[in-house]
């Protein structure tokens, strides 16, 4: 994967993360413009995502990986949940898969 790749997969995730946290706290009394914010922030990241001209499988199996990874990082840093031991072992098997789907032989 090159640089632009790299930064499309941190732009996307960024993107994805903060529009379902956000459609999260408008579903929890927030009110219908955080939702409506969501929903615009989680278009922009499918945007983004597939502004890269891999095939859609490759593509999103490798995406899956970074995406696990900044969420679950999204969750202990800025919001302070406490992640078990079981997610960090789950996120290890989940970033195996997407290295082996992008770097696996076709």
């Amino acid at each position: 994967m090159n640089f632009i790749a790299w930064f499309i997969f941190v732009a996307a995730a960024i993107l994805e993360v903060a529009g379902d946290a956000t459609v999260r706290r408008g579903l929890r009394g927030g009110g219908f413009w955080f939702i409506v914010a969501g929903c615009l922030a989680l278009g922009g990241y499918g945007l983004i995502v597939n502004s890269l001209k891999w095939d859609l499988s490759r593509l999103l199996g490798a995406y899956v990986g970074f995406f696990a990874l900044v969420s679950v990082l999204f969750g202990r840093l800025i919001l302070r949940e406490t992640v078990p031991r079981s997610t960090w072992w789950g996120l290890v098997l989940i970033l195996a898969g997407g290295l082996i789907i992008q770097f696996g032989r076709r």
